[in-house]
């Protein structure tokens, strides 16, 4: 037994003791559940490591290393062992995301390292619901994509992706395969919703991470050219009611704080704040 405190590689045999720390915040670690539980903590289908800080034998703090860098119920002392961890190697991930308190503290660790960050996102929103908006009819265009329409996504999702992040997925090292790959898994797993207008989407938003305590929801677009003509407001009102009847007690999403206008849009909806995350971007 470990009986001093330490940072270890966690494996499936980890299972339910990493699941116990995750619901101990479903909201805030849906990416990390969701990848934990489609995974089973096997490496191959995880998409990074799992890290565990040990305190007298026992697991109280998580840090999942993949594409995203996620300190999970991490006090001062975990998120010191987590940076001695992520300095063993050169930086991999492509952002920080967590709880704000814990995303800044391992910061803090790794900026001289690590930094100078591309983008701060020092508050950002977590909201949920678990109702539909009364009043809102919703949009009865809207629907999944289907397998043979990535055609129609892919040009959506690159322009959502570039105008959050400011800058094209496709101009990537790889030419931008790993983000159709990731497109294409989330229009094949029925999860990409759309209204289609004139041979185009004008209109999308995603159900990302699913767990049984909550459906995210990610990449809402609109056209530029159509917005403030309420196609968002009914648009996310057809996704909530097929989220809420597949049995999602609670959807959520998270935004910037300094998007007035999403802001306004999710509370409309009936979205309230559940907490705060942060992120930084590289």
């Amino acid at each position: 037994m470990l009986t001093t405190s330490t940072t270890r590689v966690l494996t499936p045999a980890d299972l339910s003791d990493v699941l116990a720390v995750l619901d101990q915040d479903p909201l805030a670690n849906a990416y990390v559940t969701a990848r934990v539980l489609d995974s089973g903590l096997e490496p191959p289908y995880l998409g990074g490591e799992m890290w565990g800080w040990y305190r007298h034998g026992e697991l109280v703090s998580l840090c999942y290393s993949g594409s995203n860098l996620v300190p999970i119920g991490a006090d001062a002392a975990a998120v010191r062992a987590f940076a001695r961890h992520a300095l063993r190697d050169e930086r991999h991930c492509s952002a920080i995301v967590g709880s704000a308190e814990q995303a800044a503290l391992l910061w803090s660790h790794l900026e001289p390292h690590w930094g100078p960050a591309r983008e701060l996102r020092p508050r950002q929103p977590l909201m949920a619901t678990g109702a539909l908006p009364p009043g809102i009819t919703p949009d009865p265009q809207v629907r999944p994509l289907r397998k043979d329409e990535m055609g129609l996504a892919l040009p959506a999702s690159v322009a959502m992706f570039t105008e959050e992040v400011g800058f094209s997925p496709l101009t990537a090292a790889d030419g931008g395969l790993i983000y159709q790959a990731r497109v294409a898994e989330t229009v094949g797993a029925g999860r990409c919703f759309a209204r289609v207008q004139d041979g185009r989407v004008v209109f999308k938003a995603e159900i990302g991470a699913v767990t049984p305590h909550t459906c995210q929801l990610q990449g809402v677009w609109t056209a530029p050219e159509l917005r403030g003509r309420g196609l968002a407001t009914a648009g996310l009102a057809a996704v909530l009611r097929h989220a809420l009847a597949g049995g999602a007690p609670l959807v959520s999403l998270y935004v910037n704080d300094f998007n007035a206008p999403a802001l306004a849009l999710y509370r409309r909806l009936g979205f309230r704040e559940a907490g705060t995350l942060m992120s930084v971007l590289f």
